[in-house]
């Protein structure tokens, strides 16, 4: 009996371990980050994408080394012995083969160390952008947690004033018409609860696929946002700051460079060439070598080396010709980013000064409803104001708290994007580059 109540009480208390929620450990926006670059799928594919332009360099530099085969050619011969996809029956074989002197080879193994560079600042690119994303998301999220109290208190004055309302109406004070706008006050109080409440689902899920957590797991700390810096008028710094820093024109300047190499590669690709080349074969006696050869030893070696004199390509000089054009524009486009990226900024600068202008314009709003709002609750102790002023008045601060929290929300995003283009986003997350 006793082992039966022992059993029943681990079940019991197992059962309520499994009911209580878990608490979620609090993620500070830094650590977020930090878990948005390490398993972000965009990440990862930047990761992907950097070393498979390093094999590239690898698989074209390598052709320097010897490449060596073994095998064996078996088969019989009836007449003279023919060659076996170029090479003559044998028991056993090796061929070794090399470049040794190729002008050509030599501007693409260039081409391709400079891709492999270019990659390592299209990475860079990337996990700006992954980070500049879960910045973001993590930022709205916090306003939207910010506005859900202030939604679920407006909601129960928006009930509490339906309820004095019926009073009134039944009292014979307020008509059939102000329960309605009552009911339109509600209404309108649940419709943006369900914004907001969708729109933070919404956001978890997304930052739970940046950074690999569950989304019901997930608790920010909005005081973990570093403060942002304030962006100087006129400040013409700006835009060469972008220009110096962006790992996007990185990329695309060493790209035409590339380019240009590998046309130069497709231009040396008619000069000639020489190659190291070395077989070594053991030769079988059913194969009639003793028939057509009055010397016929089993052991055969030849060391050496493949001169080549392409002087005639009509095919290799169009290529060429297709390689200048692609060089060509490719350094046209590394001049254009460069030109977008110097217009961005701008735009990005003058983005800045006129939303913080709207937020000071949203914050002085907000403070004179506030102000109203007061009064008119000192107005409502001494009788000299009902509950339709109050009502007015607490919907007039409401709207004005909403438009400064997205104001807010605005100029942060705008800042957010300027840190970026500027190269400053991982210095003010406080990450190490």
């Amino acid at each position: 009996m006793k082992s039966f109540s022992r059993v029943s009480l681990c079940i019991l208390f197992s059962a309520l371990c499994f009911a209580l929620p878990t608490l979620a450990d609090p993620l500070p926006l830094k650590q977020a980050v930090e878990l948005a670059l390490a398993h972000s799928p965009a990440a990862s594919a930047a990761a992907a994408q950097q070393h498979e332009a390093a094999a590239a360099y690898l698989e074209t530099k390598d052709q320097y080394l010897p490449q060596v085969t073994a095998g064996s050619g078996l088969g019989g011969s009836w007449g003279f012995p023919l060659t076996l996809e170029g090479a003559p029956p044998s028991l056993f074989n090796v061929t070794a083969q090399s470049a040794l002197i190729n002008p050509a080879l030599r501007d693409f193994v260039r081409s391709s160390r400079e891709q492999a560079n270019a990659s390592l600042f299209q990475a860079q690119d990337q996990r700006e952008q992954v980070m500049q994303d879960t910045v973001i998301t993590y930022a709205e999220l916090a306003k939207w947690e910010a506005m859900i109290a202030e939604l679920r208190q407006n909601a129960a004055n928006a009930e509490n004033a339906k309820s004095i309302i019926a009073e009134r109406i039944h009292a014979g004070i307020d008509t059939q018409i102000e329960d309605k706008k009552a009911q339109l006050a509600i209404a309108r109080t649940k419709l943006r609860m369900a914004q907001a409440e969708g729109a933070m689902d919404v956001l978890r899920e997304h930052l739970a696929g940046l950074t690999g957590l569950k989304a019901a797991s997930i608790q920010i700390v909005p005081e973990s946002i570093p403060a942002l810096p304030q962006v100087l008028e006129n400040d013409e710094d700006i835009q060469q700051e972008a220009i110096d820093s962006s790992p996007t024109l990185k990329a695309a300047q060493i790209k035409a460079r590339a380019q240009y190499l590998q046309a130069q590669g497709e231009q040396r690709s008619l000069w000639p060439s020489i190659d190291f080349a070395a077989q070594y074969a053991v030769l079988s006696n059913f194969n009639n070598y003793s028939e057509f050869y009055k010397t016929f030893e089993r052991n055969n070696a030849s060391v050496g080396v493949s001169i080549r004199f392409p002087f005639l390509n009509p095919s290799q000089r169009a290529h060429a010709q297709q390689a200048d054009a692609a060089a060509f524009r490719a350094k046209q486009d590394a001049e254009n980013a460069q030109n977008q990226i110097s217009e961005q900024t701008l735009k990005l600068q003058h983005s800045v000064e006129q939303l913080a202008a709207a937020q000071e314009v949203a914050s002085l709003e907000y403070q004179l409803a506030q102000s109203n709002l007061q009064t008119v609750e000192i107005r409502m102790n001494t009788t000299d104001a009902n509950i339709h002023d109050l009502e007015d008045a607490r919907a007039q601060t409401s709207e004005r708290y909403y438009t400064l929290q997205d104001a807010n929300f605005q100029l942060e995003q705008a800042q957010i994007a300027l840190l970026r283009a500027t190269g400053h986003l991982q210095s003010w997350l406080g990450l190490p580059k």
